[in-house]
């Protein structure tokens, strides 16, 4: 019998197919972005292939919640950008492809994030409204600005999931205090600091990533935030 080999991918799905039962959220669908922090201090990883690989990790998440299996992406500094969205047939290069040699995006500045949060919202909301959920996994490795606070606290009201993933080893001070902000509607924000994420295995990423996921869910959907 002719052995059949999994590509990473296929594993990776697999694995999310895994938490996603136990979490007990294989019947929700939900769309996915990734945003990634692109100021000075993240160079190295992603000259290193680091960044390349955690959106490889995360696309088998938009696999599993989204219908189109698409990944959307977004980079920041002081400056934004919003990119196409990645699926698994153009995943291979995408960042070397669509950021490292795209001369249009400012790269390796220092940290502003409320412009690319209020970008996300706006699609989400605005241009393409829905009730579907929406998880948003936001790559950071510190220097966080304050001003994200007022953020998260107005758009509390909307289906966004706020999935801050510190990497690195800065203190991280303002996202440590995500769960205790005041004057949400619900909470819609949690922050785990992976210092390196390389070294993190996809079984304990995706069961880190998607843990206060489900709670955001049943209370979103008793607010009438989102339909379940």
């Amino acid at each position: 019998m002719e052995e059949v080999v999994l590509s990473t991918i296929d594993l990776r799905k697999k694995i999310v197919q895994y938490t996603l039962t136990k979490k007990k959220l294989d019947h929700v669908a939900a769309r996915v972005g990734i945003v990634l922090d692109i100021t000075g201090s993240m160079q190295t990883l992603y000259k290193n292939g680091t960044v390349q690989e955690v959106v490889e990790r995360i696309l088998a998440v938009a696999c599993k919640f989204d219908d189109n299996g698409s990944l959307d992406v977004w980079v920041y500094d002081n400056e934004f950008s919003r990119l196409p969205a990645v699926t698994e047939r153009d995943i291979d290069q995408y960042v070397s492809n669509h950021i490292l040699n795209n001369k249009s995006i400012h790269k390796f500045g220092r940290n502003n994030e409320p412009p690319v949060m209020e970008d996300v919202i706006r699609k989400y909301t605005v241009e393409e409204e829905s009730e579907i959920p929406v998880f948003i996994i936001f790559i950071n490795d510190g220097g966080v600005v304050k001003p994200i606070k007022k953020v998260i606290i107005e758009a509390s009201i909307q289906p966004i999931f706020w999935q801050f993933v510190g990497i690195g080893e800065s203190d991280f001070e303002v996202l440590k205090h995500l769960d205790t902000m005041e004057g949400r509607v619900v909470d819609n924000a949690n922050f785990i600091h992976l210092n390196d994420i390389a070294a993190v295995s996809d079984e304990s990423l995706y069961d880190q990533l998607l843990n206060e996921f489900p709670q955001w869910i049943k209370a979103a959907a008793e607010k009438r935030i989102i339909r379940k």
